[in-house]
């Protein structure tokens, strides 16, 4: 059975749809069977795959509110092994449409489950906020990865989140589990970074990744052309950074030897 990887913190622009495509991509060249699912109305990571989010048919807006089957809503990319539920600005609206039907928390779960044996990882793009949709995203998750620029603030509404995870995991899906906090934006030459990576494991130390993504400017130019770090440019930093915690959970689930 899959994996359902949530990446979620409700502070925008610390790295996760960058992280969601990047990690979906190396999982996928480590040839898992990857399916990324754009639960953003900004649909980045669909973009971000070479997707069009205006030319989508079938997002997760249709899956979640007119019952479409996932099935029918995921995509090829241009990479072996990595598909797309994609999203679009219609997801704006499934925060309303959402609240007055019974068991609203669950529905993104009902959406995944029949489709979860057929990959080996399912990675959630959620949007910067605590939403219903991002806790659609985390019920029907098995884990979490929660990004943390290395930047002032890194760790302000970190303790919002854990706690809506902490609310959950008593009270929606008591399976969830943190899979790790992943330190993004780094830059080595930069005080305020390095004093953000010891508080950060200081405080979150069994629960921080290894790895460590920098800033790099391939993980900025590879959206605006479609594709993930892996192809722009596999020797870029910053799609090592990706591969190696792609590398780092595999053999934390026992998927790799």
């Amino acid at each position: 059975m899959g994996k359902i990887i949530a990446i979620a913190n409700q502070k925008g622009g610390v790295g996760k749809t960058t992280t969601a495509i990047n990690l979906a991509a190396s999982l996928a060249a480590l040839d898992f069977k990857t399916l990324i699912v754009d639960a953003d109305p900004q649909a980045n990571s669909t973009s971000g795959v070479g997707i069009s989010p205006k030319e989508v048919e079938s997002s997760i807006y249709e899956c979640m509110i007119n019952e479409v089957s996932a099935g029918n809503a995921v995509l090829e990319t241009n990479m072996n092994f990595l598909y797309l539920i994609p999203s679009n600005i219609d997801l704006v609206g499934a925060e309303v449409e959402l609240v007055n039907i019974p068991e609203r928390e669950e529905k993104m779960r009902t959406v995944l489950l029949p489709i979860k044996d057929d990959f080996d990882f399912i990675i959630i793009d959620c949007s910067p906020s605590l939403g219903l949709i991002t806790i659609n995203a985390l019920t029907a998750a098995d884990s979490v990865i929660i990004p943390v620029q290395c930047e002032y603030f890194a760790l302000e509404g970190l303790g919002k989140l854990l706690n809506t995870i902490r609310i959950i995991q008593n009270r929606l899906n008591t399976d969830l589990e943190i899979e790790g906090i992943l330190l993004t934006m780094y830059d080595v030459r930069v005080r305020l970074s390095n004093q953000v990576v010891e508080e950060v494991r200081k405080h979150f130390s069994n629960l921080v990744f290894n790895t460590i993504v920098p800033r790099n400017i391939k993980l900025s130019e590879a959206p605006s052309f479609g594709i993930p770090a892996l192809i722009h440019d596999a020797d870029s930093k910053g799609a090592i950074s990706y591969l190696n915690l792609a590398n780092e959970i595999t053999h934390k689930n026992a998927l790799i030897e």
